[in-house]
């Protein structure tokens, strides 16, 4: 996947809004004005940050080497997904609708 087909898959949500808070480089999706996504623009390979429950990002960066403790963000309760091409389309788009889900469940 690029940045355009999750852009795109990320703004199908209900509710979302896109916004630049950190600089044009940090593409960040938010649910009722809380981040579940962020697109890292300008790095390669393509990377993005989304929330997890605390356990499943555990067993995703054992699981994954393309999955690490969120860069820049709260180490449990995020993670950064690196688009090498050792994660399918399918988990990706799982792990945008974990986030998602979770962020909106919160209010």
């Amino acid at each position: 996947m690029n940045a355009e087909e999750i852009r795109d898959y990320a703004l199908a949500k209900p509710d979302v809004e896109e916004c630049f808070p950190f600089g044009e480089g940090a593409l960040v999706f938010k649910i009722r004005g809380r981040m579940f996504l962020l697109i890292s623009l300008d790095s390669k390979p393509l990377w993005f940050n989304v929330k997890c429950d605390p356990e499943l990002a555990l067993e995703l960066r054992e699981k994954y080497e393309d999955i690490r403790p969120g860069y820049h963000m709260n180490k449990k309760h995020w993670n950064s997904v690196y688009l090498n091409g050792g994660i399918s389309r399918i988990q990706i788009l799982e792990m945008i609708d974990h986030s998602y889900d979770l962020v909106r469940s919160k209010r």
